[in-house]
């Protein structure tokens, strides 16, 4: 009986979580959003974990520097697409109010799952 009462215990901790994903070019920008959302969030009293850097995804383009003679002459450029996550274990409707009227700068993409 004592596990059965454990696990729903351990189900409804779960249930009560928010996920938030946040995805950014610039890294000193997601570092800041994330300490924003962090903040907010221990402001309002809910428990944190994280931010959880994620691995960092790596787009290439390879361009030819010539449009027709020079074929071996190229040029390479990178785009980086740095990732956070961060859960909020209890949370109250005072952090979710709080975290709904946040402004974060422009370039970071944020996505929340309940």
């Amino acid at each position: 009986m004592a596990t059965k009462a454990k696990v729903q215990k351990v189900q409804e901790e779960e249930a009560q979580r928010i996920r938030i994903k946040i995805r950014a070019y610039d890294h000193k920008l997601i570092d800041q959003s994330a300490k924003q959302i962090v903040d907010t969030a221990r402001k309002s009293g809910a428990a944190i974990a994280g931010p959880v850097p994620l691995p960092t995804e790596k787009t290439k383009y390879t361009v030819n520097k010539s449009t027709f003679v020079h074929k071996d002459s190229r040029d390479q450029f990178e785009m980086r697409i740095h990732k956070r996550l961060i859960d909020i274990l209890s949370p109250t409707q005072k952090t979710i109010d709080s975290l709904t009227n946040l402004n974060l700068p422009a370039g970071v993409d944020v996505e929340i799952k309940m």
